[in-house]
Formats: structure tokens, C-alpha cells, sequence
């Protein structure tokens, strides 16, 4: 008897259950390649938090951008400059009044080394070193900070011949922890966490502000994952994980 009264109770409470894990949907997310650690970090809490999940792409922003142009279905876009969510908002592949910059970017003159490179940069100017690696400027807004970096203290011209360029700021950081270039410039948040090696945090002042920029993409646009990733990108948690990587938030 008290067996055939629960099954009822039961029943109700499944039913009310299944309704509740259905709604839980995939948003996909194209990642500035910088943004790797601290965006894995962010959708396991976003899953946690909501039950939705946050499907990750990593790549160069520039990379991404042509991917879209072409169709790719992406539903949000989290940039590392605000360049080309501007433009995507522009061109129609953006939803209008999403985009908001979800941090601000560091960059980081850094080598295995220790020694190596010096808290003012002044390495630069010896030229004791046979390959600098950074990121293609043509793709990924760090390779542009890197560039206006060196331009600004003078060395660009002469450091030409001994750059190599990595597809995104994830190969060009391979380069150094590989020992394929002794040092290169890379995120602050691609080794906040890394111990030992030398480094220089770049003064914010030498190179353009690396404002990066999310916006939710037209293929997202009635993806209740896709806006409630971005609104849980805006609140709390993230913003915590977001610092904890050395960017900053505005």
C-alpha cells in the first residue's frame, strides 16, 4: 500500500525533472586563442551554474572572423581586440547592442630562460638571441601589440629578420616552450601561472589597448544558451576567473 501511494509522488517528480534537463542546450563559442584557460574554467562553471554547455573553438580572431564571413555557425564570438566584433556587428553577422568588452589584455615578453629577458625590455636592443616569435599581426591583436611594441622602442626594423610567426598566440607561445625561439611575446595569462624563465610585463602605454570584445552572433540569436552564456560571461564567477588570469575588466 504505502509503496503504490509513493509511485505517484514519483512519477510527478520525474516528470517535473525531465522537462528541466531537456532545456539544457549547446552554445557555441569561438575563442581568441588567448583566452583558452580562463574560457575552459568559465564554462565548466556556466554548465554547473545552468546546466547548459558551452561548446569551445579556439583560433586567432582574424581566423574566426573569416570562418564567419564564410558561414561557419557560431553563436557567440569572444574576440581578443573589438575591431572585428564592430565589424561583425557592422556586416550583419553580429546581433546589434551585444557587443561589451569582457577584458583587457596583457602582453608579456617572456623566455624559458631565466636571465634572458630583463624587467625593461632592454634584451631587445642586444640582440643576443637568434629567434623572437610572435603572434601573425594579420590575424591575432596580439601580434599587432607585439609589432607596435617593438616599433615604439625602436628595434622592429632590426629585429625583422629574426621574428617567426605563430598562426595565434597559442603557437607563438609554443615557439618559446619548445626552445623553437628563446623568447617571444606572448599573453600575460598564458603564463601567470608558469614558474621559473625570465620575463617582461609590457607597459600598457607601448602598444594600442587590448580591449576584448564579446558579441553574440546572428546564427545565436534566438539561442537562450548563446545569451546566457553571455550574460553569465558579464557576472561574478567569471569576472573572478577573469582576473585571476591577469586580465583586467572594465
Amino acid at each position: 500500500m504505502i509503496t503504490r501511494r509513493l509511485q505517484p509522488l514519483v512519477l510527478l517528480v520525474v516528470g517535473l525533472a525531465v522537462p528541466s534537463m531537456a532545456m539544457a542546450a549547446d552554445a557555441q563559442v569561438a575563442v581568441a586563442a588567448n583566452f583558452t584557460e580562463p574560457a575552459k574554467e568559465i564554462a565548466a562553471a556556466f554548465k554547473t551554474a545552468t546546466g547548459n554547455t558551452a561548446v569551445l573553438s579556439f583560433g586567432s580572431s582574424g581566423q574566426f572572423y573569416a570562418q564567419m564571413s564564410h558561414g561557419a555557425p557560431y553563436e557567440v564570438f569572444l574576440s581578443a581586440d573589438a575591431d572585428r566584433p564592430a565589424a561583425a556587428e557592422r556586416d550583419g553577422l553580429g546581433v546589434g547592442n551585444t557587443r561589451f568588452t569582457y577584458a583587457v589584455g596583457r602582453l608579456v615578453l617572456y623566455s624559458k630562460t631565466p636571465g634572458l629577458v630583463d624587467g625593461a625590455g632592454a634584451v631587445l636592443n642586444s640582440g643576443k638571441f637568434a629567434k623572437l616569435s610572435i603572434a601573425d599581426p594579420a590575424a591575432a591583436p596580439y601580434g599587432t601589440a607585439a609589432v607596435q611594441t617593438m616599433t615604439k622602442l625602436g628595434v622592429y626594423g632590426a629585429l625583422k629578420p629574426k621574428i617567426v610567426q605563430g598562426s595565434s598566440i597559442t603557437q607563438a607561445y609554443q615557439f618559446v616552450d619548445t626552445g623553437a625561439a628563446e623568447l617571444g611575446f606572448v599573453a600575460l595569462s598564458q603564463v601567470i601561472n608558469v614558474t621559473g624563465g625570465s620575463r617582461w610585463t609590457v607597459p600598457a602605454a607601448d602598444h594600442a589597448p587590448i580591449d576584448q570584445q564579446a558579441i553574440l552572433l546572428s546564427p545565436g540569436r534566438d539561442s537562450a544558451a548563446a545569451k546566457a552564456f553571455l550574460a553569465f560571461l558579464k557576472g561574478p564567477q567569471a569576472v573572478a576567473i577573469i582576473k585571476k588570469y591577469g586580465y583586467e575588466v572594465r
